[in-house]
């Protein structure tokens, strides 16, 4: 099973201060999270993550306040099978939760540091005493959350299109770089913070290796240079690679491409379509589009 990485963010909580960890460790019918889901709880009344709609959130923070008067870890059951009747979740399902007081801190930080270290990690989490350990070996009495790294993406380009494609995808909490040239410096003091690789010419430019976690999305008007950088991350782990451009350009890039010897199996790795939504004029338009075809391929290059 692979849970997304924002189960890092209750993870860090907790690598820093006391607190009680809950883990969705069963789900039965409808849920609006999946098993391994995370949240944190803090005795100051800190909370990140979130384990439903914000029906039960509250109630689970009670129970946290006697997990961690205690030392013990506590299970919960909410919905289908429940005690709490008078708590119902709207989704219709169950959902099995443990609460797992002042986790390992030196466990966690190990596990943050394997991830900013883009490695995934695999978690091991006792349902009945809620011990924690850095495992993948199977056992029926453990639940394993595999932590992917973050999501990233690379944007090579300029203009307006890379820009906006750019800081839509941090505004939605994603790893973001946008490689471009230094004019773009400019344009960002206009519009907000965002991190920046300055490329002072494209044409000599050795692209960085990305991982399976990172997109690579490129948004030329002129499209000279991208060949050269599609024939270097095309052969590359990236999940996902794709250049903005018409069909006629599209024509025109493989023939490049395939002129700089690139091979076959690696030319079917550029996307035949950039984004959801056909022939996009406007740049925010373009940058949804392009955002949800990314993490629609993110899902099932996943699963």
């Amino acid at each position: 099973m692979i849970e997304y990485a924002s189960n890092r963010v209750p993870l860090k909580l907790l690598s820093q201060a006391d607190g009680v960890l809950a883990v969705i460790t069963a789900t039965e019918g409808a849920s609006y999270r999946n098993t391994g889901t995370m949240m944190a709880f803090t005795p100051d009344g800190k909370r990140t993550g979130s384990l439903s709609s914000g029906c039960i959130e509250d109630d689970i923070a009670d129970h946290a306040k006697t997990a961690l008067s205690t030392g013990r870890s506590m299970a919960l059951r909410y919905g289908i099978g429940s005690p709490f009747f008078d708590l119902k979740l709207p989704c219709g399902g169950g959902l099995s939760i443990l609460l797992i007081p002042n986790p390992d801190r030196a466990l966690l930080t190990r596990l943050l540091d394997l991830g900013a270290q883009r490695q995934t990690v695999a978690l091991s989490i006792g349902l009945a005493d809620g011990a924690l350990a850095l495992s993948d070996v199977p056992d029926p009495s453990r639940l394993i959350v595999n932590l992917d790294p973050e999501l990233r993406f690379w944007v090579y380009g300029h203009g307006v299109e890379a820009l906006s494609f750019a800081l839509m995808t941090q505004a939605a909490g994603y790893d973001v770089t946008l490689f471009g040239q230094e004019s773009l410096q400019s344009d960002l003091s206009r519009i907000g913070p965002l991190n920046i690789q300055t490329v002072n010419s494209f044409r000599s430019y050795t692209c960085p290796t990305p991982d399976r976690r990172t997109a690579i999305t490129l948004f030329f008007h002129d499209h000279e240079n991208e060949a050269r950088l599609l024939s270097q991350f095309l052969p590359s782990d990236a999940f996902f690679v794709g250049a903005q451009g018409s069909l006629r350009a599209r024509t025109r890039l493989l023939a490049d491409l395939t002129a700089l010897g690139v091979a076959p199996d690696h030319l079917a790795r550029l996307r035949p379509t950039f984004g959801l939504i056909p022939s996009c004029r406007d740049p925010r338009t373009l940058a949804v589009s392009v955002m949800a075809h990314v993490l629609s391929v993110a899902g099932d290059h996943g699963r």
